[in-house]
């Protein structure tokens, strides 16, 4: 509900601000220890991160009620938001967008970490959790660049606004594409802000999109095989139908004004 969200957003908002906040039945304040208020911004960061990579995989919907509220804690706390760039880059370098390459005496344990993945005990995750994973992480983002907290001060730009996701998505196709990584990602970032990225692009974004269909997808084709191809054939019918449709459709779990009513 709108007023849980509000409720939420004070108390980070409080905590942050040096105000005492109660929480499990005491009081707590940054301004208790000098490096109090640097610790809960770190802690925070890594939280709204935490949330992409858990909450929001499981549940895509909930990438907007997280997103409007950190975006509206970095405009007023930015340190949060520098924060949470650099934690959300090192879980999930396809954020930034980079794919690490392997170095030279690099063990392919250190390289699996580079690239997202999990390793305990030499073990690495599955590939089909690890993709959840990073897809949680790349929804959470595309929300954050598209909504403003409604209750701010709406004077100043958006702390990282949808010039941050133009950029992401032209950066992105410059990069030679990965097999099941790359248009799990672009699908993603697409039904999540290509609604948002219309209406501010117009005509250089429908460019992008028949760049896609045209060039793009045959190149992520080429590097992907035959059991890998669930998430390239969505893609593919995704920018289909909307060049078809010459509209993005509003993605699913927006939040509406009749939302922050309730």
């Amino acid at each position: 509900a709108g007023s849980k969200l509000r409720e939420v957003f004070d108390k980070i908002n409080y905590l942050l601000s040096g105000k005492p906040v109660q929480t499990e039945g005491q009081t707590v304040s940054v301004t208790q220890h000098p490096q109090g208020l640097e610790f809960v911004c770190y802690k925070l960061a890594e939280k709204f991160v935490r949330h992409g990579e858990g909450e929001v995989s499981f549940h895509r919907d909930s990438a907007f009620p997280i997103a409007v509220v950190l975006s509206g804690i970095w405009e007023l706390h930015p340190r949060v938001g520098d924060i949470f760039l650099a934690h959300l880059h090192k879980k999930c370098p396809y954020s930034v967008p980079f794919y690490p390459a392997r170095k030279d005496g690099t063990s392919m344990e250190e390289y699996q970490r580079m690239l997202g993945y999990e390793v305990h005990d030499s073990k690495v995750e599955e590939q089909d959790h690890f993709l959840k994973r990073m897809s949680g992480m790349i929804r959470l983002y595309a929300a954050i660049i598209q909504l403003r907290w409604p209750y701010g001060n709406k004077q100043g730009a958006h702390p990282h606004g949808l010039s941050y996701g133009w950029r992401w998505l032209a950066q992105m196709l410059n990069l030679e594409p990965l097999a099941d990584v790359t248009a799990m990602l672009l699908l993603d970032f697409l039904e999540v802000c290509g609604n948002a990225l219309m209406k501010q692009y117009g005509i250089q974004f429908w460019k992008t999109m028949f760049f896609i269909q045209k060039s793009y997808i045959p190149r992520i084709e080429a590097v992907t095989s035959s059991g890998q191809m669930g998430c390239l054939s969505r893609l593919k019918n995704f920018v289909q139908k909307c060049l078809q449709a010459e509209e993005i459709p509003l993605p699913k779990g927006i939040l509406t004004p009749s939302f922050w009513r309730t």
